[in-house]
């Protein structure tokens, strides 16, 4: 339940904004929430959670779920910047992997599909169409 409630944006949904930390029961924590009014914990607006096994997520939310504009930050050293969808990558962004390479294009559900672009670990610019696993009719970047 939350205490020390004022209204928030989202008044006339019956939800109102406590400040307050608030520690989930696996360990994770999550800056100001929202609650119904019930007295349900949701997370709702911009807000960082940080999980109990190091994994950070900056952004926005909605129903309770990564909504919008984020980053999502692994302890391996990856890092997704871009857009989330039911809390996972959808929409456009660039997930950057831990040797150095990144994909910077389309995601649908977790997966690049569509227009991307691939930098190898030499800094070479890969272009393509990317589906699930397969990378069809990549291209060489030339830089002159």
């Amino acid at each position: 339940m939350c205490d020390q409630k004022k209204l928030c944006a989202d008044e006339d949904r019956g939800r109102a904004v406590a400040n307050v930390s608030f520690m989930f029961p696996n360990g994770d924590q999550y800056g100001e929430c929202c609650c119904t009014s019930d007295g349900v914990v949701i997370r709702k607006g911009a807000g960082t959670q940080i999980s109990s096994c190091g994994t950070t997520y900056v952004g926005e939310w909605d129903n309770d779920m990564m909504n919008g504009t984020g980053s999502l930050t692994h302890p391996s050293g990856a890092v997704y910047k871009g857009q989330f969808h039911d809390n996972k990558y959808h929409g456009n962004g660039t997930y950057f992997f831990p040797d150095g390479t990144k994909y910077c294009g389309t995601f649908n559900n977790n997966r690049c599909e569509g227009e991307g672009d691939f930098t190898d670990s030499e800094g070479h610019v890969w272009t393509g169409t990317f589906h699930q696993k397969a990378a069809l009719a990549l291209k060489l970047r030339l830089n002159m």
